[in-house]
């Protein structure tokens, strides 16, 4: 079998602590691909410096459509499957192998799950994404997609799903699933996802359009 040829989507707002190391964590697998969302410090000059491919917003677009640029441009690289991460350091580099290991063993979707989650709206969220379609944890930001199951949806997210919709489709459409458990690190500095009533109300918004969005679809389970 071929090597399978990755790039990692990480977005990017104002990560110049943390940015570096993970590029330099995980270049050595793929491609890596920052998406700087309208960054003020110094992320996007510390990325390119780390040997990734840098992609800038002029102005903050959200979590969503950072995702959505960086899938557009591993799309435009031709790579075989895409890693998602964040650019706060919570998610281990030494992950990445147990991510291609099950790539390699032909699963389109390999979702992390993370031994705690922050919010009580995310919780919720994992609740129903469990019984919808058996996600354990929707919102953790690592997960690993086959470029098939991208390009049959054709796009990453459509209605700020805080970066499950794909996901959801995957599943519902009956891709070959794999879930990794692992244990989150702790962030050293606030969340960019906003203050606890902000992150929790974004949240429940998203959930609520996701079961609107997919509310026709069976569940495979």
């Amino acid at each position: 079998m071929d090597k399978l040829r990755i790039g990692f989507v990480i977005p990017c707002l104002n990560e110049e602590k943390t940015i570096y190391q993970i590029i330099k964590n995980i270049k050595q697998y793929g491609y890596v691909i920052v998406v700087d969302d309208g960054s003020i410090d110094k992320s996007s000059k510390i990325a390119e410096q780390a040997g990734a491919i840098v992609v800038k917003h002029i102005e903050n677009s959200g979590y969503e459509a950072a995702l959505n640029t960086g899938f557009k441009k591993a799309s435009q690289l031709g790579v075989d499957a895409v890693i998602t991460l964040d650019a706060d350091g919570q998610h281990d580099p030494n992950l990445i192998p147990l991510f291609l290991q099950q790539l390699e063993q032909d699963n389109e979707l390999v979702l992390g799950v993370r031994n705690k989650v922050p919010r009580l709206a995310e919780r919720l969220f994992a609740f129903y994404s469990r019984l919808k379609c058996g996600i354990k944890d929707p919102l953790c930001g690592m997960k690993a997609y086959r470029m098939n199951v991208y390009n049959d949806l054709g796009f990453f997210d459509s209605y700020q799903s805080v970066g499950s919709e794909l996901a959801f489709y995957g599943a519902l459409k009956q891709y070959k699933i794999s879930q990794i458990h692992f244990i989150v690190k702790d962030r050293q500095d606030q969340s960019r996802y906003g203050q606890v009533f902000q992150a929790n109300f974004r949240i429940l918004i998203a959930l609520f359009k996701t079961i609107y969005h997919f509310r026709g679809h069976h569940s495979p389970l």
